[in-house]
């Protein structure tokens, strides 16, 4: 069914038109007030510490709840609603994934990268290695996994905004990115890590709000019965039973359920390689806090990830999914268009929630994206820039200098790069940040914080081996060509039969860091290894 003639899309696009002021005047008021809050952290950021770290002045709560707003991104709020709204029990794998994977980050990570670092995971590396190789090896890791990152924020910015204002030129959407890139830069360049938290927090309160309010009358709607729910799901789903069982995206052939298992190891792995997650572990005060951050967000995530089921399963019950895909064709469009459904879709309720909760995800964009550069910006301008370029001889007034221009470097690839990712499933494109971290960033973490043996060389063999190959795959997978929801539909070069790489690169990452470190004739530093093995579990020495 073309858009242009489908019935909800057209509504939705009407009530836009309609409520048009209604929609600019909430988000203008998300956008103004995130930018106070940006100046107003601004201003009490005075050194380097302030601008990577926020000062190490949050609480263990704050933080939880700041982590929490820059894990529930657009890939959680619109990509995962869509895959569910679609595929079903297969769609909600995502939530599983993404919400399991904090017990790696909990019980692995989290404490002992607090107790071993100042602000970005090179720190962690150079502690016990050779600082210019492995600085330029794990800033250039953060880069591209970061960049990998921003693109399904990007993808989300454009479908949302241009379904609310009815925009459907190519032209439109590019320049709803452009926009998004431009607030992210300022976000970054004026608040660094404090205005970035600030906004975090805000916005996760918002965004569970957003999805509880939502969940609620999903399930007013059906009495509050999810037998109901769930049936009316699969009957309008046009796939029957088939819908809430296994196998309907990752089952069919032996490649989807490879695909299934990648998905799931990239998921489960990748969050304790994430740099904008791990920076966040430098803006608590003590270990104990650290633990404390992780905990609360856990709760808070793992209730968010419940919620997505209600919204998914909404959605596949009260819009059919030719009416979703022909809004979006990865389906990223479901939220909103169920709380246009929700709300009434001829009435002034269905505008207002329907402008609310796009106002909503798009502030949770924001938020994220925020996050995503800073960390990117942070580990140019602290590992490459201060430690490598200028050999530790920078200043905390230049190093805060490179950070701000590499921010708007590396928002100028962003938003070329989302610019054609616009069509794809933000829930995806997340997975693919995900794989990327797992086989880069967490084999040479581990092997750092937990391996005697391991060397520099083994660190470099690990980074840039899972990087290349995990960048690799993905260029030469069906996300890039070869399908309709390609990012280039219309040529086809793969040779990767699946669509997330991680169950090659994520053993590849941690192979090569063992070749590497047995190859090699470097004699480990056991001595650093020591003191680095008390500071990691005790956090005696800690920053």
């Amino acid at each position: 069914m073309s858009p242009a003639f489908n019935p909800t899309v057209t509504l939705a696009a009407g009530e836009a038109s309609e409520h048009r002021t209604l929609i600019i005047i909430l988000f203008s008021i998300f956008v103004l007030a995130t930018l106070v809050i940006t100046v107003w952290a601004g201003r009490q950021t005075k050194d380097a510490a302030d601008f990577y770290a926020g000062g190490r002045q949050f609480t263990g709560f704050q933080n939880g709840l700041a982590v929490s707003g820059d894990y529930m991104s657009a890939a959680s709020f619109l990509g995962i609603a869509g895959a569910i709204a679609l595929f079903g029990y297969d769609g909600f794998l995502y939530s599983i994934g993404f919400l399991v994977a904090w017990l790696v980050a909990l019980l692995l990570v989290a404490e002992p990268l607090r107790n071993s670092g100042r602000y970005t995971m090179g720190d962690v590396l150079a502690y016990r290695m050779r600082q210019r190789p492995v600085r330029t090896a794990a800033g250039t890791s953060t880069i591209v996994v970061s960049i990998f990152y921003l693109l399904a924020q990007m993808a989300g910015a454009g479908v949302l905004v241009s379904l609310l204002l009815g925009i459907t030129s190519d032209g439109g959407k590019i320049g709803i990115v452009a926009l998004v890139g431009v607030l992210m830069i300022v976000y970054v360049t004026i608040g660094g890590m404090k205005g970035t938290t600030w906004v975090q927090m805000v916005k996760a309160v918002l965004l569970i709000a957003g999805a509880l309010l939502l969940t609620f009358l999903v399930l007013l709607k059906f009495n509050f019965n999810v037998s109901d729910l769930l049936g009316s799901a699969a009957s309008n789903s046009g796939k029957g039973s088939a819908f809430l069982e296994p196998g309907l995206k990752y089952g069919a052939t032996g490649t989807t359920k490879l695909d299934f298992i990648s998905l799931g190891i990239a998921l489960v792995l990748g969050t304790a390689g994430l740099p904008h997650i791990l920076i966040r572990f430098y803006t608590v005060p003590t270990a104990k806090a650290a633990r404390k951050s992780v905990i609360w967000a856990i709760g808070l995530i793992g209730a968010f990830y419940l919620m997505t089921l209600a919204l998914g399963f909404g959605a596949a019950a009260l819009i059919k999914p030719d009416e979703i895909i022909a809004s979006n064709k990865a389906g990223n469009t479901a939220a909103p268009l169920l709380a246009l459904h929700l709300g009434g879709v001829d009435s002034n309720w269905g505008a207002i929630l329907l402008a609310t909760i796009s106002a909503v995800a798009f502030a949770t964009i924001l938020a994220v994206v925020a996050g995503l550069t800073l960390a990117s910006s942070s580990s140019f301008a602290h590992d490459i820039y201060a430690n490598v370029i200028k050999r530790g001889q920078a200043t905390e007034k230049q190093e805060m200098s490179a950070a701000r221009y590499a921010t708007v470097g590396i928002g100028a690839v962003s938003i070329l790069l989302g610019a054609l990712a616009r069509d794809l499933n933000v829930a995806g494109l997340v997975a693919l940040a995900f794989a990327v971290a797992a086989s880069a960033n967490l084999p040479t973490i581990l092997y750092s914080l937990f391996w005697k043996r391991f060397t520099t060389s083994g660190a470099l063999w690990s980074i840039y081996g899972g990087l290349v190959t995990a960048v690799g795959l993905v260029l030469f997978s069906p996300v890039v060509s070869g399908k309709p929801t390609s990012m280039f539909p219309d040529v086809d070069f793969h040779w990767f039969p699946l669509e997330n790489p991680g169950i090659i690169s994520i053993p590849v990452g941690f192979l090569l860091g063992v070749l590497g470190t047995y190859l090699s004739k470097e004699e480990p530093d056991t001595g650093k290894y020591a003191e680095l093995e008390v500071r990691s579990l005790t956090g005696t020495g800690a920053v």
